[in-house]
């Protein structure tokens, strides 16, 4: 860290300092690119944009830029705090301070607190107010209220409010005119391309499609004429069906958050509902995992935080349970192509839906567990870091210790008592650097 650290207090508004959402943040290479990771300010290991046991006040995270080993401090944004961040990258040419066409129109609009990135070719902005919509990010720029962290530099653009402002409406704008719309292929590109720093936070990103229609209250896409309690019977008894019991029972243990639990259970009641949007939300409103942020209005379309968890599952589906008892030309709809009733066995039917469940469970466990080896990887970089800097410490500590040795024996020949007490530390001494 450079000397600025110390006053980048100063340089800061009061509405980032005061809250307990900081980390620090260490610059590593993830599968040959370098990526910013969190560094818990209290422990020196990796932290998350998404347990807030590894953030700290903002003074703990500055006194730990001195004795950790990291590239400066974060700042991260909270599910249930006011404040917004919006990242334009590539935006700014380093050595002018000039800034693109649209990344003027951008901070313009926001009119708030803004910042130079640390790499000098882009800009942070943070306002306080509710994003708007399901995507997040397109291309260069990158809107985040939850499960992210910024870097933060205290390097101010000059021009901009030094204070955090107010600016649903305007951000609600900047989403509909550079993120919402209809992504190209370069756009999908550039997004894939976007490094990640949490991995709960790309599960929230990646999951969302691009802005979809709100979701009718009455609309289904299918059905399987299947009644609650069937459904719920039927996923218990399936191959995966401890994990489907565990969730309806309100376990969220193994995701990185409660929206990643709300959306693995939905996923699960789409498949053996047919893609019934209100049989999904009825059941789910049953489960153990209902809470008021369900019911939640967080977008501007007038969605509700269950109704697009709904939507982005289904999105995302495209295998759906059918039981057995139709004739064979009989059909029905899953997520608006039909499916043939094949007339096999009851049997035979039930274990091709318990396989194909099993199937998507596997996927899904995959994911985690690349991402917790991910994660594992990173700690096990971590405390070799850490050896080799105990290991340093310790080889200065022992050519210390050499020193005064020989400082001791030098004044042996004229201070016969100076040379006793020098015997008799190194008789005292478990090692020696002979």
């Amino acid at each position: 860290m450079d000397g600025s650290i110390s006053s980048i207090g100063d340089r800061l508004p009061d509405e980032l300092t005061t809250r307990d959402q900081w980390v620090c943040w260490r610059t590593q290479e993830r599968s040959g690119k370098e990526t910013k990771v969190p560094i818990n300010p209290h422990t020196g290991a990796f932290g998350s944009a998404t347990d807030p046991k590894t953030w700290a006040s903002f003074e703990t995270a500055c006194e730990a830029t001195e004795t950790q080993t990291v590239d400066g401090l974060g700042f991260v944004f909270a599910e249930d705090g006011p404040l917004v961040g919006v990242d334009l990258d590539d935006c700014r040419v380093p050595e002018t301070g000039t800034l693109t066409d649209d990344a003027v129109d951008i901070v313009d609009r926001l009119a708030s607190y803004t910042e130079v990135s640390p790499s000098g070719t882009g800009v942070h902005v943070i306002c306080t107010g509710t994003l708007p919509g399901d995507r997040s990010r397109k291309g260069w720029v990158e809107l985040y209220e939850e499960a992210r962290f910024f870097t933060v530099t205290g390097d101010h653009v000059d021009g901009t409010p030094t204070t955090v402002e107010s600016r649903s409406s305007e951000l609600a704008t900047v989403q509909a005119e550079y993120v919402a719309s209809e992504p190209s292929e370069t756009d999908d590109t550039a997004d894939q391309q976007t490094e990640p720093t949490d991995s709960a936070a790309n599960a929230e990103t990646e999951s969302a499609a691009d802005q979809p229609a709100r979701a009718e209250p009455d609309g289904t896409t299918g059905s399987n004429e299947l009644s609650d309690t069937e459904v719920v019977e039927r996923a218990q008894a399936a191959a995966n069906g401890e994990k489907f019991t565990r969730l309806w029972n309100g376990q969220t243990s193994g995701y990185e958050s409660h929206s990643e639990a709300d959306m693995a259970l939905c996923a699960l009641l789409a498949f053996w509902t047919g893609g019934a949007r209100d049989q999904i939300d009825r059941l789910f409103r049953d489960s153990g995992l209902m809470r008021e942020k369900w019911d939640e209005r967080h977008y501007a379309d007038g969605s509700t935080y269950g109704e697009k968890t709904i939507h982005r599952v289904l999105q995302g589906t495209d295998e759906f349970y059918q039981p057995t008892g139709g004739s064979p030309d009989e059909s029905a709809i899953d997520g608006g192509a039909a499916t043939e009733t094949t007339g096999k066995p009851a049997a035979a039917q039930s274990s091709e839906a318990d396989e194909s469940s099993e199937d998507y469970a596997l996927r899904e466990q995959l994911s985690e567990l690349q991402a917790r080896e991910e994660r594992h990887l990173s700690v096990i970089a971590d405390l070799q870091s850490q050896v080799e800097r105990l290991e340093t410490e310790n080889e200065r500590l022992a050519e210390e210790l050499a020193t005064v040795r020989a400082e001791l024996d030098d004044q042996t020949d004229d201070h016969g008592d100076t040379a006793t007490v020098g015997t008799r530390l190194r008789r005292l001494l478990p090692f020696s650097t002979s």
